[in-house]
C-alpha cells in the first residue's frame, strides 16, 4: 500500500535512507524538512504495516516542473515493481500539482534505476561529473515531458 508520508514515518525512512545510500544519506533533519515542506510531497509503501519503500517529489503548486528528490526500496523488495509503484505516484503527483515535465538525477553507478527511468520515459539531458560524494560519482540527469502522449501510460 502506498500512502503519503509524515513526520512519524521519519525513522523508518531514515533506516532506508542509510541502507540504500550508505556513503551520502540525507540527515535526519534534512529529511524532515523534505516531508514537512509545502513544496513536495513524500509517499511511503508499505508492506504488512512495515515501510519499504518511500519516494519524494518536489513540485511546486502551478509551476510547470518538478523534480523527484528520491527514491528508496528495501533490498528485500527491490526488482518486484515497488519503485516502478512508486515512481508512479510520484508523477501523478506532480502532474496534479500542475507539472508539464519532470527533472531527476540518477547515479551513473545505478543502471537498475537508470532502466527504470528510461523505461517510464525519462531521456538523459546532461550529467553532472563528480557530483555524488565522497564517492566522485557522476549524477545523470534526466527529463519526462508530462505533455507527451504516451507518458502517462508509462506510469
Amino acid at each position: 500500500m502506498i500512502r503519503p508520508a509524515s513526520a512519524d514515518d521519519l525513522e523508518a525512512i531514515m533506516a532506508l535512507e542509510r541502507a540504500s545510500f550508505p556513503t551520502d544519506a540525507w540527515s535526519a533533519g534534512m529529511m524532515h524538512d523534505e516531508l514537512t515542506s509545502p513544496h513536495g510531497r513524500y509517499f511511503v509503501l508499505e508492506d504488512d504495516g512495515t515501510v519499504v519503500g518511500y519516494g519524494g517529489v518536489r513540485a511546486l503548486a502551478g509551476a510547470a516542473d518538478a523534480d523527484i528528490q528520491t527514491i528508496a526500496i528495501a533490498e528485500a523488495f527491490r526488482g518486484r515493481g515497488a519503485g516502478r509503484l512508486l515512481l508512479g505516484t510520484l508523477l501523478d503527483e506532480a502532474a496534479r500539482r500542475g507539472a508539464r515535465e519532470v527533472f531527476l538525477e540518477v547515479r551513473a553507478d545505478n543502471p537498475v534505476a537508470q532502466n527504470l527511468y528510461v523505461k517510464t520515459g525519462f531521456a538523459e539531458i546532461g550529467r553532472r561529473p563528480r557530483y555524488y560524494q565522497p564517492d566522485d560519482v557522476d549524477a545523470i540527469v534526466m527529463r519526462l515531458d508530462l505533455t507527451q502522449n504516451g507518458a502517462a501510460d508509462a506510469r
